[in-house]
C-alpha cells in the first residue's frame, strides 16, 4: 500500500468525535492539578550543600602531581611497546 494514499485518505477522513474537546479537558485538567513544588528548606539544604563541597574541595591541597617525560623517539619511552607488554604474560 503506497504511504502517500494512505496518509492523504487519513487527512480527508473526519475527525472523530470522541477528539472534539479534547484540548479543553486536558487544559483543564493540567490547570487542576497543583504544581507540586520543593519547600524553601530543601532549596537551602542544596544551597549549603554545593558551599560545603565548593570549600572543602578548594581549602584540601591536593598532592602535587608530577608529569612523566613522554618522548615517544627517546631511548628510555613509557609509551614502547616493549614496556608496556612487560607486565603482560
Amino acid at each position: 500500500m503506497d504511504l502517500d494514499a494512505v496518509l492523504m485518505r487519513l487527512a480527508q477522513a473526519p475527525v472523530p468525535a470522541s477528539l472534539d474537546g479534547m484540548e479543553d479537558r486536558v487544559l483543564a485538567r493540567v490547570a487542576a492539578r497543583p504544581a507540586a513544588r520543593a519547600g524553601l528548606g530543601v532549596g537551602a539544604m542544596t544551597i549549603a550543600a554545593a558551599l560545603v563541597m565548593g570549600i572543602f574541595g578548594a581549602g584540601v591541597p591536593a598532592k602535587e602531581a608530577s608529569a612523566a617525560s613522554l618522548s615517544p623517539l627517546g631511548p628510555v619511552s613509557p609509551l614502547a611497546p616493549s614496556t608496556l607488554l612487560v607486565g603482560v604474560q
